[in-house]
């Protein structure tokens, strides 16, 4: 059976969340160690006097009455903003929404987004969301919310109007690649409950689980997971299929802890920086839940941060075949910096990269065996179709029909049903299953 290794703790600062790091701590700016050559030089008085400039202008000139508030946190927003798409203000409610978000509850449509040229990119769809349910793709840019154009609108503008109460619906237009035109998608608002780890068993003895996000508690779960496969299975797994596919990162300390979860030593992944609390590096332990059995890792374009260090790191130390397509390439690392107004900004402070030295930023991860996006529909037969011993009257039973019959619907073989439906519909799972089904081979062949 699987037993946990996590007995370490590896959280960043006092917490961690999406990104792939965020350590959080009150005024922690004036608290960092900074190398002498990473220090800025002090800001010229004459760009000061600019922006105290800028700033009266506005208030004494602009068309509406602006409060001072708003024109600060403004500066501070663009300030941000100007930097990279992942780096921004939070106010003391978005700042309080982003640790739900890490805990695994918020409420909203349930998509990771980011900002491309104007417009909000989804990044990926969460399982069992609004978004997965209404066909919401990762690569999607969203156009408008409702009535309202997207363009011109900051990232936390356009998520706010995404944000509701429940039950209240909101229109998406979507330009997608390979439609001729917008699709518009009413998606109706829920509490987005993230269950991040789900696991059913495949044919042969190889299990699958489902990561669709890295939150606190997904290292353990997954140890669960394959624990629960195992008793299912009445033995070991002979092998493991990990889907991370539209998994758009999280917590670093999971992403940590799954690598771990199939090494027994090596190094997981390093981050650079200017600071010296943003250089790191993550050993693994000794203890392989799979005791080197076959792993194969699914990857799409909208497996990012944590999903691309979980996959780099298990592909740089040959422990895992990755398949798929090429992966979102966000290999920055993300702090939350809380400010003594509860607000927090979500700098971006580092660089990670892979055990081999490979920066995943704008890279992404490159599957060792790539499965293009097809769409797979079911071949009906013809009338007459191929003619079996079976379809012959009066043939002879076979031992498993009059097995089924006896049987009727067991649980068992609903779960195989239920299966099957799925690898005629998922053909990426599909073709997963078939390289894990031959390196399981490879590797018997091997003693």
């Amino acid at each position: 059976m699987a037993t946990s290794k996590f007995t370490k703790t590896l959280l960043v600062g006092s917490g961690v969340v999406l990104g792939a790091l965020i350590a959080v701590g009150t005024n922690v700016m004036a608290n960092k160690q900074v190398d002498s050559e990473a220090q800025s030089p002090g800001i010229p008085l004459e760009d000061l006097q600019a922006f105290a400039e800028v700033y009266e202008r506005i208030s004494t000139d602009y068309v509406d009455v602006i409060d001072d508030k708003s024109l600060i946190e403004g500066a501070i927003s663009g300030m941000l903003s100007s930097l990279d798409p992942h780096s921004a203000y939070l106010p003391p409610v978005d700042a309080k929404e982003m640790e739900e978000h890490t805990r695994g509850e918020f409420g909203g449509l349930g998509m990771e987004v980011g900002m491309e040229d104007g417009f909000v990119k989804v990044v990926s769809p969460i399982d069992d969301t609004p978004a997965q349910r209404a066909g919401i793709m990762a690569g999607d840019l969203i156009v408008k919310l409702g009535n309202e154009p997207v363009k011109g609108k900051s990232l936390s503008e356009a998520v706010d109007i995404m944000r509701g109460k429940p039950g209240t619906q909101l229109e998406l237009t979507i330009v997608r690649k390979g439609e001729d035109k917008p699709l518009k998608i009413e998606l109706t608002r829920a509490i987005i409950k993230v269950r991040s780890v789900r696991q059913r068993m495949l044919p042969e003895g190889i299990g699958y689980v489902r990561i669709s996000q890295f939150q606190m508690r997904t290292g353990p779960d997954l140890i669960k997971a394959i624990d629960t496969l195992e008793e299912e299975n009445k033995g070991e797994l002979s092998g493991l299929v990990l889907d991370l596919r539209n998994n758009p990162g999280g917590v670093l300390n999971a992403a940590i802890q799954v690598s771990d979860a199939f090494l027994n030593d090596g190094l997981i992944v390093y981050t650079e920086g200017r600071i010296r609390n943003s250089q790191m590096r993550f050993e693994a332990e000794e203890g392989d839940v799979m005791d080197g059995k076959p792993v194969v890792i699914i990857v799409n374009e909208g497996s990012a941060s944590a999903s691309e260090i979980v996959s780099g790191a298990l592909q740089d130390q040959k422990r895992a075949i990755v398949v798929g397509r090429d992966t979102f390439g966000k290999g920055s690392v993300q702090t939350l910096l809380q400010l003594n107004n509860n607000a927090a900004i979500k700098l971006t402070t580092a660089r990670y990269f892979t055990p081999n030295g490979r920066s995943i930023q704008a890279e992404g991860i490159k599957p060792d065996v790539e499965i293009e996006r097809v769409k797979v529909e079911k071949v009906e037969e013809s009338a007459i179709g191929n003619i079996k011993e079976k379809d012959l009257a009066g043939h002879l039973e076979s031992e498993q029909e009059a097995a089924e019959e006896k049987s009727e619907e067991s649980a068992e073989n609903k779960a195989m049903k239920e299966t099957q439906e799925l690898l005629d519909k998922d053909f990426e799972l599909n073709e997963a299953l078939r390289v894990a089904k031959t390196m399981i081979l490879a590797q018997k062949m091997q003693k």
